[in-house]
């Protein structure tokens, strides 16, 4: 069984291993998470989630209100909507349906709030699996988009 609980501190030195793992970094190349100050944090705007199974943290999932979050890394975007960013930590957990049941466990948050209208998702443009993956989830091809010299694909799953 997967659950979802809010990450702390605690999980530092997991999360710092698992940027370490090369399936983590050719989903996202360029980020750098800041772990040890953003684990301190909780603005409102942001959920930072860790997923278990049985006990044991297997990955992890950032809500954000991508209209409220300041770095403001969506640029322009409707006020009710969600974006997710996912991944699971070791290669031996892929393809083996955490990601999806992670995911319905993270858009079941996000569509809990009455308000959220939709949920956003930005996977790297060469990544088609991940591609997939979101379609086959219901989300919906929007747009290519370039965030920070990264292109992207967003797509949204709406209400």
């Amino acid at each position: 069984m997967i659950k979802l609980r809010l990450a702390s501190k605690n999980d530092l030195e997991l999360l710092k291993y698992w940027d370490t793992k090369q399936h983590v970094i050719d989903s996202d190349p360029d980020d750098d998470w800041d772990w040890r100050i953003e684990l301190n944090r909780n603005p409102i705007w942001r959920e930072q989630l860790v997923a278990e199974l049985d006990g044991r943290a297997i990955g992890f999932i950032q809500i954000i209100d991508p209209y409220e979050e300041e770095t403001k890394y969506w640029g322009k975007v409707e006020r009710d909507k969600r974006a997710i960013d996912i991944w699971i930590g070791e290669e031996t957990d892929l393809s083996k349906g955490y990601g999806t049941k992670m995911m319905e466990l993270a858009i079941n948050r996000c569509f809990k709030e009455p308000n959220v209208s939709g949920i956003l998702i930005d996977p790297l443009k060469t990544n088609l699996k991940a591609h997939r993956f979101y379609k086959k989830l219901g989300f919906e091809f929007i747009e290519e988009r370039d965030f920070g010299g990264i292109t992207c694909f967003v797509f949204e799953l709406k209400k």
